[in-house]
């Protein structure tokens, strides 16, 4: 099996090279590039592709969530971790609509950011709990007006209001389902009754539904 390539994206140069160092004690994963900001991410990409870029938010330069998307945008399939602080909520939906795998908080250990890599490597989305708590907070925090527009005209119960909320920021079924621990089936069945009572057929026509009625 050829090993996960790995990107550690850090202004902190003591802690990029420790984050390293801890990847590399695993004989599946290698560190092929270590760079101080999104610009020089973008940079080292081309010269080494990585499989997973663990990503700073706050940099000098082009932060995280900016070259976040600009990554995803070059390269598709590489899977971008965001390393956090809990002070850096105010980012976590940004980074998500710019097609974040997920957040790492910069406390956490050795073993456990290993298999975070390869989880992110494998698909799973990577949300501690409490990143996911705070992702539902902020899915939740919106005005009563707007809660009662959207009931008012979808006739919606307040899980569908919180669903329909979480489809409009751009959140996929995987993030809503991990942010407010339904099952993936669950999700699908509230995503399902907020197309019947929008009268739509699919996602992109529920969100420009939802946002005629916020606008």
């Amino acid at each position: 099996m050829d090993k996960i390539k790995v990107m550690v994206v850090d202004d902190q140069e003591i802690l990029a090279e420790g984050i390293k160092r801890i990847l590399e004690t695993d004989r599946d994963l290698t560190v092929v590039a270590l760079a101080t900001d999104g610009a020089d991410a973008l940079e080292k990409m081309k010269r080494e592709p990585a499989d997973v870029v663990l990503m700073d938010i706050r940099m000098p330069g082009m932060n995280g969530v900016v070259a976040t998307q600009h990554l995803k945008a070059e390269y598709e399939d590489v899977k971008v971790v965001v390393l956090t602080t809990f002070d850096d909520s105010d980012y976590i939906l940004s980074a998500i609509n710019n097609g974040a795998s997920g957040y790492l908080l910069k406390d956490i250990g050795s073993s456990a950011l290993i298999d975070a890599v390869k989880n992110a490597y494998h698909g799973d989305t990577i949300l501690p709990a409490k990143i996911a708590r705070r992702i539902a907070d902020a899915a939740k925090t919106v005005t009563s007006d707007r809660e009662i527009r959207l009931k008012r005209a979808f006739a919606f119960s307040d899980r569908e209001v919180e669903i329909a909320l979480m489809l409009y920021e751009g959140f996929t079924n995987r993030q809503i389902s991990s942010a407010l621990k339904l099952s993936e089936g669950t999700t699908r069945n509230y995503i399902s009754s907020v197309y019947v009572k929008t009268n739509t057929g699919g996602r992109t026509e529920a969100m420009k539904a939802i946002k005629e009625v916020l606008s």
